[in-house]
């Protein structure tokens, strides 16, 4: 399974926004200019996540985007499902239209993969990303 762009710069957009004070609107031009990602392409993949009520927006001088529930309520899981899809990583995981499915050696494995992938993006939310990012200046390295 690979991630795209759309769900790698979707989180790193959605990063920058929860390491922002509580309440403070960002423009696309903002988040452009502090992460390097192109600012026409993050108006583009706002859009979903606007619909998907991850974000919303406020137009005007003042305006921005803000995010649309609290840190712990917004997983990882939810921001990929939105860009990418359904983070299956074989069709027939949910699906009974294989015409094999009942007899298939490799379908337990590939629901088996899908849960614990659900599992894992589940289970960490953007506050718990923000504290981790926080903490990477407090870790000591020692070779």
């Amino acid at each position: 399974m690979r991630i795209s762009t759309k769900g790698r710069y979707s989180l790193e957009a959605l990063l920058y926004m929860a390491m922002l004070p509580q309440g403070q609107y960002a423009s696309t031009r903002g988040i452009a200019e502090d992460t390097g990602l192109s600012e026409g392409y993050l108006e583009q993949l706002f859009i979903p996540l606007r619909h998907a009520g991850i974000i919303q927006g406020l137009r005007g001088p003042k305006g921005g985007y803000l995010l649309g529930r609290p840190l712990e309520e917004i997983s990882v899981g939810d921001i990929l499902r939105v860009m990418e899809g359904s983070l299956e990583p074989a069709e027939c995981v949910n699906s009974r239209n294989c015409p094999v499915v009942d007899t298939c050696t490799s379908r337990h494995t590939w629901s088996e993969l899908y849960k614990k992938i659900s599992a894992c993006v589940d289970s960490i939310s953007l506050k718990d990303l923000v504290e981790a990012y926080e903490h990477m200046d407090q870790m000591e390295y020692a070779i």
